[in-house]
């Protein structure tokens, strides 16, 4: 059914223009087609600064290209995640486990904390047999880059006339046009995941005016062949590390003119009208523990080339884009922006002079993440990682790997509450491939049953301690279950419930039920050795470790009542009357970081791991538990607002956990004028795609927000925002809302059910009553308390919401 805003009264909001609607049934115009292109007047340079700051990213989500845009010389990077060094094809590859037994190690551990109160995070990486050394960091391996398609026109100038290189996000294509030699040269390319390819085309007005050679390279570490036969160029070989076999094949088809398979295994040109370019990747990599290792790439990947080739650019544009738009058109944003006629970089740099272009690049930003997402995770790959899918290096920043101690739940933060749930799946199916390698962590590190993973993980199922003290994080698997119960909240989806979420978050309770221990001082059960991420010492019972098990059983109870275990819920409730919460209210009035009270109020680090209860937890609210919201409050003031890109990221959202959305927009501001490269890119630096998530994420809680169950409409909009619109957002309970605002008062929403049931709104114009219809003009039943309002609902239904 169509779902579609209701005037009355209501203030629309048309660019800069407010018009109000009469108090009637009328339907509000549509959205006005929001501005979603990055465009600059000049290529990315051919550097690997210029890669990470200017060229702009397209991917399917198993294989991603980024676009320099060089006149006479064009370069596409291209990655396939399946692409990583290290694994079981290195020698001596244990998962990150023991080289060798050492029994005792653990209570020895503990037994120093409880006399000490906290030791060096070096003493429990060395008494677990662990050390920063290079053969570890080689067995672990890190993502690649798969190579370049170069393309070389030796018509051409190296500058051009006209010139316009530019993303449209909304569509999934980018592009190169300018005029050089008396013609117009307009260059096109997109990732489709339909096709599992990307795909180009090139061209120029004038009749034989494509003219280049086409060559594919690959950095030096790695075996390599190069062939091209009946206009297929194909590249294989094998990693020198792992031995992982990899192969791309290009398909160049050309409309006029000739085409010259060269012994050098490149492929000419030669005065084309214009030239469809089909790239495909493929590796022997396969998610089995313990190998990892599948079938040669090559007959799959013919296969999919073939066919893409078959079906001809045409096809493949129109399926490429009816499947982007699918995902992309779910949720519209209308802040009021206006976007000047100004390349997106000028636009960048300019950010905070001019209130209509600010909110534009806003809306692009916000949009921007929500591309990325598409990009870069769909069902049935790997899940998005520290650069999402792109990365120009052999040895990339932390290897682009998955960080478990926050980066890679942030790369989905974004994913269900922006209506791309499906995306997540990915992410849900990793974690359940790192549960069998995790039961042998868990018992060989620790004697414990269930599964554990730590501060980071590779594609080979590493679940063991990472070789750094800083990173020693053994909740990592208890937040990731927390992540995947999260996708239950949204949808309420029973059978995804049983099947996937709920045995493992089972799973992982059964190693907290074995790790957790009584404190003597006052018997709360705790973890220990436990740290807060990469600051202080290690202690017994650090307050992230806490709240995270403090959800992790929360979560726990809820699910297992909702499958009907109630011996599950009986234990995880039993744990809970034991458990020590992490909340206290430390001598500063800060919310203590450690059990004992000694933070530093100076300490400005850019991890505030402590607040973990305030997002993405839901121990802490102002409604709920303002004390704690306050000293909250006085630990983030503490940190101050400084930090990396995915810093400043997590605290927008703990900003509008807090309520305070003039604070989270400042955050938002900060993030653009120091942590956002011109490709609008989060940088850390470097280059680190969990902000650009995590900012997204961030506005989102802005306007909406249900981790408490009732479902908050603008509960922390800024100043900035007073006027706008936003469509298609989720909630949790399986709904889906669309809200109209002006001058800061919520003019109208509109809800639709998935599932049914009862569902409470909160805002303040709700204190004055509110008018609910159904999509058919017909009067639902409330009940008002507060700032409240609570209706039933059917599955399927839509309804309108007008406050009084």
């Amino acid at each position: 059914m169509k779902r579609r805003f209701w005037a009355g009264p209501v203030v629309l909001l048309l660019g800069a223009a407010l018009t109000v609607a009469p108090d009637a049934r009328a339907e509000v115009e549509p959205m006005a087609a929001e501005p979603h292109t990055l465009w600059y007047d000049e290529p990315a340079p051919d550097t690997d600064e210029g890669w990470e700051a200017r060229s702009l990213p397209i991917g399917n989500g198993a294989m991603g290209a980024t676009v320099f845009g060089g006149v006479r010389a064009e370069r596409l990077q291209f990655n396939d995640k399946t692409l990583w060094t290290g694994g079981p094809g290195v020698a001596d590859y244990n998962f990150g486990n023991w080289d060798a037994p050492r029994p005792g190690a653990l209570a020895a551990i503990r037994q120093r904390i409880w006399t000490e109160g906290g030791i060096s995070p070096n003493d429990v990486l060395a008494a677990l047999g662990h050390q920063s050394d290079t053969p570890r960091q080689r067995r672990f391996g890190a993502y690649q880059s798969f190579g370049d398609l170069r393309l070389d026109f030796p018509g051409l100038p190296e500058e051009a006339g006209d010139y316009r290189r530019q993303l449209d996000i909304a569509r999934g294509v980018a592009g190169v046009s300018f005029t050089a030699g008396g013609a117009r040269h307009t260059r096109e390319y997109f990732a489709s995941a339909p096709a599992g390819v990307v795909a180009a085309r090139i061209a120029a007005d004038r009749p034989r005016g494509v003219t280049f050679t086409a060559r594919v390279a690959v950095p030096a570490d790695r075996s390599v062949t190069a062939r091209a036969k009946g206009g297929r160029l194909t590249v294989k070989g094998a990693l020198s590390s792992n031995g992982m076999a990899y192969e791309a094949q290009l398909q160049v088809l050309n409309q006029g003119g000739t085409r010259t398979d060269n012994p050098d295994g490149t492929i000419t040109v030669t005065g084309a009208d214009s030239v469809v370019l089909i790239l495909g990747t493929g590796t022997d990599y396969a998610p089995d523990y313990p190998t990892y290792k599948g079938e040669d790439p090559h007959a799959k990947l013919t296969a999919r080339v073939d066919a893409a080739a078959a079906k001809g650019y045409a096809r493949l544009s129109a399926a490429h884009r009816a499947d982007h738009a699918a995902l992309f058109d779910r949720v519209k944003l209308d802040l009021g922006g206006s976007l000047p006629a100004t390349p997106t970089d000028e636009l960048l740099s300019g950010y905070g002079t001019t209130p209509a272009a600010d909110r534009a690049l806003e809306q692009l930003f916000y949009q921007y993440g929500r591309y990325l997402l598409i990009a870069s995770s769909r069902p049935g790959t790997l899940p998005a990682n520290l650069q999402g899918l792109w990365n120009v290096h052999e040895a990339p920043p932390w290897q682009a790997d998955y960080h478990l101690n926050i980066n890679v739940q942030m790369n989905y933060w974004p994913a269900e509450m922006t209506n791309l749930a499906e995306l997540a799946e990915p992410l849900h199916t990793y974690v359940d491939g790192l549960r069998e390698p995790g039961r042998v962590t868990a018992r060989q590190m620790y004697g414990a049953d269930g599964w554990v993973a730590h501060h980071a993980s590779n594609i080979f199922g590493h679940t063991g301690a990472w070789d750094h003290p800083a990173y020693f994080f053994p909740e990592s698997g208890a937040w990731l279950a927390l992540q995947l119960y999260d996708h239950y909240r949204y949808t309420l989806d029973k059978r995804y419930l049983k099947r996937t979420a709920y045995p493992i978050m089972k799973e992982t309770a059964e190693f907290w039920l074995d790790f957790l221990q009584r404190d003597p001082r006052d018997g709360k059960l705790v973890a220990i050795p436990s740290r807060s991420p990469e600051i202080g010492p290690a202690t017994a019972g650090a307050s992230m470790s806490q709240q995270i098990l403090w959800q992790l059983f929360t979560d726990l109870r809820e699910a297992a009542q909702a499958v009907g275990d109630g011996r599950q819920a009986a234990t995880a409730a039993d744990v809970l009357a034991k458990l020590d919460p992490g909340l206290r209210v430390g001598r500063w009035g800060q919310l203590q970081e450690w059990k004992e009270d000694i933070d530093d109020p100076a300490e400005t680090h850019r991890h505030v791991s402590h607040l973990f209860s305030v997002h993405p937890g839901r121990q802490i609210s102002p409604r709920t538990t303002p004390e704690l919201a306050e000293a909250a409050k006085v630990s983030l003031n503490a940190r101050t607002d400084a930090g990396t890109g995915w810093s400043k990221a997590w605290k927008i959202n703990f900003w509008a956990r807090l309520l305070d959305g003039d604070r989270a927009h400042k955050l938002l501001s900060d993030q653009l004028k120091t942590s956002t490269l011109a490709n609008l890119w989060d940088t850390h630096p470097p280059f680190q795609i969990d902000g650009n998530f995590g900012a997204t994420s961030g506005m989102t809680e802005l306007l909406l927000q249900s981790h408490l169950g009732t479902i908050d409409l603008l509960p922390a909009l800024p100043g900035a925002w007073a006027d706008g619109r936003v469509a298609g957002l989720r909630a949790r309970g399986a709904h889906t809302l669309d809200l109209a605002w002006a001058l800061g008062r919520l003019s109208e929403a509109r809800l639709t059910s998935d599932k049914g049931g009862s569902v409470t709104l909160r805002n303040d114009a709700f204190r004055a009553g509110a008018r609910i219809t159904t999509d058919h003009g017909r009067p639902v039943a409330s009940r008002a308390d507060g700032d409240t309002v609570t209706f039933t609902t059917r599955p399927g239904g839509n309804y309108r919401i007008v406050p009084s």
